[in-house]
């Protein structure tokens, strides 16, 4: 019985549950659910004090720190920053160097063994420092123009322009346009330079120099109509030169051999010669800041010289190679202070050229000497003969950026004069011996 009514049950409960649906059967075909009509609860609002907890919590969400993810960009500029930064640490390195490096300690002008170093203009004679040699000889040339235009316009050209290769190729234009003159007098053609023309700007009208020399030897510049074009008013300038006479063009062959064989205006170096007594401080020299000028890039470049050198110590090197890093360790020096040491102990100064030849130092002595005729030989610190017939740089011969060579002179020669009775020769000439100093 109690088995029959739970079946009875179970049918009651299937039947409730509605009619039965296939798998296969489409959702749309699904009967509608029945809602209830009992009527919705009304929702309250939230209270002022739940607004504000809420709106607390989410400004604390938002303030939280959330991992961000790094992008291709975030990448980029994390590189170029470290790249600026890496750029800023050099250049701070460099100034520093540069600022570090370049500071000589103050000192009385007096002390030094030499004032400075000195030039001396070829066309004016004024004696120049390193920082004003330059800006004096431009001024120098341009006023050669009021007495010869010619040559001031040639020196201009290959003083002002420091490419060389530049100024030849406008001097052999230059050339080319007075050879046609020269051969061609009478053919107007050759006596016109179109400014506009292409080589004529690039290569001629670039140069500093070259239009005042063609003006300088008669061209004047002229608008002139071009034929084939639309508008006749519309002219273009040329350099017209006047048809010239025989006298004229030999004149013009003259002048353009002047513009070939032309060099450029330099300072010449101021050797400050001059002359001490004996001293036990000949081999002591305190030099000026201008024997050791440098650049932030050529400081930078010795400190590496320096560490280089450090390794090198530890590395075995042949004889070679220790010879060749020698001579790069002196070639930074553009100048050097040489004393000569005479037989009798006199000292005999001056500046060179770092990269003079060693027959610049003999006919140093040579035109010091009272009696220049009779022949010398100079010894280096190391006991090396200096041969004034070599091709040999003061650098290349270790003295540099100051040292003190010894005097004697000829033996024989010196034997041959005793014999015949022949008194010792005088050294320096009366005008050195007489502003002869004591070396301090």
């Amino acid at each position: 019985m109690k088995k029959f009514f739970e079946d009875i049950k179970k049918d009651m409960k299937f039947k409730s549950a509605g009619p039965g649906k296939k798998l296969t059967d489409d959702d749309s075909s699904k009967a509608p659910v029945a809602r209830s009509s009992a009527p919705a609860k009304p929702r309250h609002a939230p209270t002022d004090g739940a607004q504000k907890a809420g709106a607390a919590a989410l400004a604390r969400v938002e303030q939280q720190h959330r991992p961000r993810l790094q992008t291709s960009q975030d990448s980029i500029r994390l590189q170029v920053k470290k790249e600026l930064e890496a750029e800023a640490s050099a250049l701070a390195s460099d100034q520093k160097l540069a600022t570090e490096g370049s500071k000589v300690p103050v000192k009385d002008p007096t002390a030094f063994s030499v004032p400075g170093v000195y030039f001396t203009c070829p066309l004016t004679g004024a004696t120049l420092t390193k920082s004003d040699r330059d800006v004096h000889i431009k001024e120098a040339i341009l006023m050669c123009f009021e007495e010869d235009p010619v040559e001031a316009s040639i020196m201009m050209i290959h003083t002002f322009n420091k490419d060389r290769e530049k100024v030849k190729a406008a001097v052999d234009i230059i050339s080319k346009y007075l050879d046609n003159v020269y051969k061609n007098p009478t053919e107007e053609k050759y006596r016109k330079i179109k400014v506009r023309n292409k080589v004529f700007q690039e290569k001629v009208n670039s140069v500093d120099g070259s239009r005042e020399f063609l003006q300088a030897l008669g061209f004047e510049s002229t608008a002139l109509p071009v034929e084939g074009r639309e508008d006749p008013e519309d002219p273009e300038e040329f350099l017209v030169l006047a048809e010239q006479d025989p006298e004229q063009l030999e004149q013009l062959k003259e002048r353009q051999g002047r513009l070939l064989s032309g060099e450029p205006i330099r300072a010449k170096l101021d050797r400050r010669t001059q002359a001490f007594r004996p001293s036990p401080k000949a081999t002591c020299f305190e030099l000026p800041p201008d024997f050791y000028n440098r650049t932030a890039e050529e400081l930078k470049r010795e400190q590496q010289l320096r560490t280089e050198g450090v390794e090198r110590s530890a590395m075995l090197r042949t004889k070679a190679m220790r010879e060749r890093d020698e001579q790069k360790e002196r070639k930074k020096y553009n100048y050097t202070l040489l004393r000569v040491r005479l037989p009798e102990g006199t000292l005999l100064q001056g500046t060179f050229l770092a990269r003079e030849r060693v027959s610049a130092l003999y006919q140093f002595v040579r035109e010091a000497l009272a009696d220049d005729w009779q022949p010398f030989e100079l010894v280096a610190p190391g006991g090396q003969k200096l041969k004034e017939d070599e091709e040999v740089a003061l650098n290349e011969c270790g003295l540099v950026p100051m040292a003190v060579v010894t005097f004697s002179w000829d033996a024989a020669v010196q034997a041959d004069i005793a014999a015949a009775g022949g008194q010792r020769p005088q050294l320096l000439k009366p005008e050195l011996q007489e502003s002869i100093k004591t070396l301090s």
